[in-house]
C-alpha cells in the first residue's frame, strides 16, 4: 500500500510502498478515505528538537483521519465492516491506575499513532477496537477526518461551564477557531480570540467570534472596553503556546477566572503567579481528548449544526503532500485535507 513514510532521520517526507498493517483479534483494519494535517506532522517532516527526540524512523505519519472499516478482528463486537470511522490516536495501557478508573486520556503510558506507532497516513491503517469512533450520524468526510484535533478544542473549550460567560481565546490557529465556534455555539455572551494572522482572525469571524483582535494593533484591554467588559473575562481557553499570550490571559480575567490551557510552550516562561494567587484563578493543562465523552460531544454538536467547513482551507490528493504541507506550514490558513482516495 501507499503510505508517507519518515524513513530517514532528516528533514523531509516520502511516499512508499509499504506493506498493510497486522491486525489482532481485537483490532480493525481501516481503508484510510482523508486526513488532516496536524501541527505534529509538520515537526516531524521538518525533524526538528522534538521530532529528533520523539520520533524512530521509519514511521508512518498521521493521527488524523476518517475511514470505512475493511476487516475486525475475532474479538470485535459493535464495529462492522463498512462502518465509517475515525479514531482516537491516543492508544493507552488499559492496566495502570487512571485507565482502571475509566480516565484513560490521563494514562501514563500512552502511545501516539502516527508518532510512536504507524499511523493514518496510508491507504490502509490499523487500530484496537476500543480507540475507534464509530460515525453513526451523517457526517461530511472532510469534518470527520478532523475528529482529532476537533476534539481538542472541545475538551478545552467544554472544560468549564460556558453559558452567558465571556471568553478570551489566545491563538487563532484552527484549534483555537474550531474552540471559538465551540464557545459561541455553547452559550458563551461574547468570544475574543486573538492572533497576529489576519487570515485566520478572519476565518474566527466566519464561525462566530463576537471580536477577532489583531494583537500586534490592538491589547485586549481594549477589546474589553469595546465589549463594555468591567471586570475582565471569566473563562480563557489559551491555544497558542506563546509566553506573551499566556500573560496577557492572566493580566485581562475576572477574579476567579478559569483558564484551560491547550496550547504547549517551546520553552518554559515566566508566569506573574501572584496575581494568579491574589485573584484566585484557576489553570486547567488540556492534552488531547477525554476518552469518549469528548467523542460524544463532538457528534451531539455537529448533530446540532454546529458549522466546521470554514475551518477547512485546502483540499489535496495524497500524491501532491509537499503542497499541502508547505500551505500548512505557511499558518495562515486553517486545516489541509489529504484525500487517499485520488488515483
Amino acid at each position: 500500500m501507499k503510505a508517507l513514510v519518515k524513513q530517514k532521520a532528516e528533514p523531509g517526507l516520502w511516499l512508499m510502498d509499504v506493506p498493510e498493517p497486522r491486525t489482532g483479534p481485537g483490532d480493525v483494519l481501516i481503508k484510510v478515505l482523508r486526513t488532516g494535517i496536524c501541527g505534529t506532522d509538520l515537526h516531524i517532516r521538518s525533524w526538528d528538537g522534538w521530532a529528533q527526540r520523539s520520533v524512530a524512523t521509519p514511521l508512518v505519519l498521521g493521527h488524523e483521519f476518517v475511514g470505512e472499516v475493511a476487516a475486525v478482528g475475532a474479538d470485535v463486537q459493535d464495529i462492522a465492516v463498512g462502518d465509517l470511522v475515525s479514531g482516537e490516536g491516543h492508544i493507552v495501557c488499559g492496566k495502570c491506575r487512571n485507565c482502571l478508573a475509566g480516565r484513560r486520556h490521563l494514562c501514563r503510558g500512552t502511545v501516539g499513532l502516527g508518532v510512536g506507532r504507524d499511523g493514518a497516513f496510508a491507504e490502509y491503517v490499523s487500530l484496537p477496537a476500543t480507540n475507534v469512533w464509530v460515525h453513526r450520524v451523517e457526517v461530511d468526510l472532510d469534518v470527520a477526518a478532523i475528529f482529532d484535533p476537533f476534539g481538542n478544542a472541545v475538551h478545552t473549550a467544554l472544560s468549564f461551564p460556558l453559558v452567558g460567560e465571556d471568553v478570551l481565546i489566545t491563538g487563532a490557529g484552527p484549534i483555537g477557531i474550531m474552540a471559538a465556534a465551540v464557545a459561541k455555539h455553547a452559550g458563551a455572551r461574547s468570544v475574543v480570540i486573538t492572533d497576529i494572522s489576519p487570515d485566520r482572525l478572519e476565518l474566527a469571524r466566519k464561525v462566530g467570534a463576537t471580536l477577532a483582535l489583531d494583537v500586534s494593533r490592538t491589547d485586549i484591554a481594549e477589546a474589553q472596553r469595546e465589549l463594555g467588559l468591567k471586570e475582565g473575562f471569566d473563562i480563557g481557553l489559551e491555544m497558542s503556546g506563546r509566553p506573551e499570550a499566556m500573560r496577557d490571559m492572566v493580566a485581562n480575567m475576572t477574579h476567579g477566572g478559569r483558564i484551560a490551557m491547550l496550547g504547549l510552550p517551546a520553552e518554559e516562561f515566566a508566569v506573574d503567579w501572584s496575581k494568579i494567587v491574589t485573584n484566585m484563578i484557576t489553570i486547567k493543562g488540556i492534552y488531547g481528548r477525554e476518552m469518549f465523552e469528548t467523542w460524544y460531544a463532538m457528534t451531539v454538536l455537529i448533530e446540532g449544526g454546529l458549522d466546521l467547513a470554514p475551518v477547512i482551507t485546502g483540499r489535496y490528493g495524497y500524491q501532491d503532500f509537499d503542497e499541502a504541507f508547505d500551505e500548512a506550514a505557511t499558518a495562515h490558513g486553517g486545516k489541509i485535507i489529504l484525500d487517499w482516495t485520488t488515483v
